[in-house]
């Protein structure tokens, strides 16, 4: 069993000069404020297993609030800022929360609801008058920690319920797997309702004793002011496209950096040739999602592979499957996973929990493949296969291939109604600053890289790319806006 995420704040905590946030707070000031935190929930009335619904822009209290909720017991659901009370109304209906923490301009919104409001400011003007030693009651490592919901591409969002133990396992395992020590400091610039910027990178930085500087926002400029005092940089792939832009980028604003990692949707093999090209730094790719924290990683030390997201964390495994079984090295099908940073179900949604799983391996949805090494590829959603003719293609190698051709900037395949094929290959593409690119260049450059049925039937120009939160392309928006592509034919 892994050492729980308080019991690690509490030896942390021992070390009275040891920095949480550089030019902020320290570890023993962080266990001091998530007491007065928890003791202020409790006078509240939240007791262990309660809901708290958290809503408010990026701040260093939901650190501290994240943690306080786990000394307490309560179930911590974090909402992206950005959702409207219309949409975060199916949260607050489906999580029924004991209270929701909300920035002061969206308390009224919130409450006309129906739900138990308080403004993340007044709850810590509560906190300041409370004791700061708490009363932590018993908690087991299968109780529940977290609900986040996934994205809800399809459908109405799932929360996601994850143990105490699932973010603990997770979090020692990539210690490790990173080389993460108490000389470290991260250079936070995630948002931090997701599992990237609040468990990834808040945890790792705990479970090392290590150290972060806090943005609340992502800025090129302040990234690259920032970098000189940073060890490690945990990005998406938006981030380093952005950086990539900016000519203050140099391996001396680099150099006191000893890992970049990049994760929440592929990056092109394009961007981390280029990264490497300016700054003399491979990035490091890694595999996760909601329901699983981080699955895979491309090594610390030896090759880590564009293209792919590397190998099994420890404790973990990864399968990949066709309809008949497990397949063999090299074959695609749906990746599936087992191991103790496997969510434990959807929440009140226990029919659909069960349909997800398979023989006690959780179906993530995704499509992969393992190479000879035992490096694994992901090849798209399975959702986003596009069966064209009766053929499989995968959006991923016709993004990869398409991503190699000059001036393009950004890629994404997809699938549209087709009266002949059934589907037809899409392909929405960005161009680089200064490119022109045409339809007929791009289809013709790809025959020799592609086979005939894999080639886009229509290339459509954009300026940009839809993308929600964490840089993921939306497909589904994608498919959606061109859904009577061919429905004249």
């Amino acid at each position: 069993m892994s050492v729980d995420v308080i019991a690690k704040l509490k030896e942390m905590a021992g070390d009275p000069g040891r920095v949480w946030i550089v030019g902020g707070q320290s570890y023993a000031g962080l266990l001091a404020q998530t007491g007065q935190l928890a003791n202020a929930l409790v006078s509240l009335g939240l007791k262990k297993g309660d809901r708290l619904l958290l809503q408010v822009e990026k701040c260093e209290a939901v650190l501290s609030l994240y943690l306080a909720c786990l000394r307490a017991g309560v179930v911590f659901l974090p909402v992206n800022p950005g959702y409207t009370v219309a949409e975060t109304a199916h949260f607050l209906q489906d999580a029924e929360p004991a209270l929701a923490v909300t920035d002061a301009d969206r308390v009224a919104g919130l409450e006309a609801l129906g739900s138990r409001v308080i403004a993340l400011p007044d709850l810590m003007s509560l906190a300041s008058g409370q004791r700061a030693d708490f009363a932590d009651p018993n908690h087991g490592p299968d109780d529940l920690a977290a609900i986040l919901y996934t994205s809800g591409t399809t459908g109405r969002s799932k929360g996601v319920m994850l143990s105490r133990d699932n973010l603990a396992s997770n979090a020692e395992a990539l210690v490790g797997l990173w080389r993460f020590t108490e000389a470290d400091v991260l250079l936070h610039a995630l948002p931090v309702f997701h599992t990237h910027g609040l468990f990834v990178a808040t945890n790792c930085v705990l479970y090392s004793g290590a150290s972060m500087i806090f943005q609340r926002a992502f800025s090129p400029a302040a990234v690259l002011a920032a970098l000189p005092g940073a060890t490690v940089m945990m990005g998406v792939p938006t981030f380093y496209t952005r950086l990539l832009a900016d000519p203050g980028l140099t391996r001396q604003s680099t150099a006191h950096i000893r890992l970049f990692l990049s994760g929440s949707a592929p990056l092109s093999p394009a961007t981390h040739a280029e990264w490497q090209d300016r700054t003399g730094h491979a990035i490091l790719e890694r595999y996760g999602m909601t329901e699983t924290n981080m699955i895979t990683s491309n090594p610390y030390d030896g090759a880590r592979k564009a293209g792919t997201v590397g190998m099994p964390l420890p404790g973990v495994e990864v399968r990949i499957a066709g309809p008949s079984g497990v397949l063999p090295q090299g074959e695609a099908g749906a990746i599936e996973v087992r191991g103790p940073n496997v969510f434990h179900g959807y929440w009140r949604l226990p029919e659909k929990t069960a349909e997800e799983f398979r023989d006690g391996w959780f179906v993530t949805g995704d499509m992969g493949a393992f190479d000879g090494e035992g490096y694994l590829s992901i090849l798209g959603r399975a959702k986003d296969l596009v069966i064209t003719g009766g053929l499989n293609v995968y959006p991923a190698e016709v993004e990869a291939a398409l991503d190699d051709l000059p001036g393009v900037a950004a890629s994404a395949v997809i699938g549209v109604p087709h009266p002949d094929f059934g589907e037809a290959v899409v392909a929405c593409l960005v161009a680089a600053k200064g490119a022109a690119l045409e339809e007929g260049t791009v289809r013709d450059a790809l025959r020799d890289r592609l086979a005939a049925f894999k080639i886009p039937k229509r290339v459509i120009l954009l300026e940009e790319l839809p993308r929600n939160a964490m840089g993921k392309v939306q497909k589904a928006e994608l498919r959606r806006v061109h859904a009577g592509l061919f429905a004249d034919r």
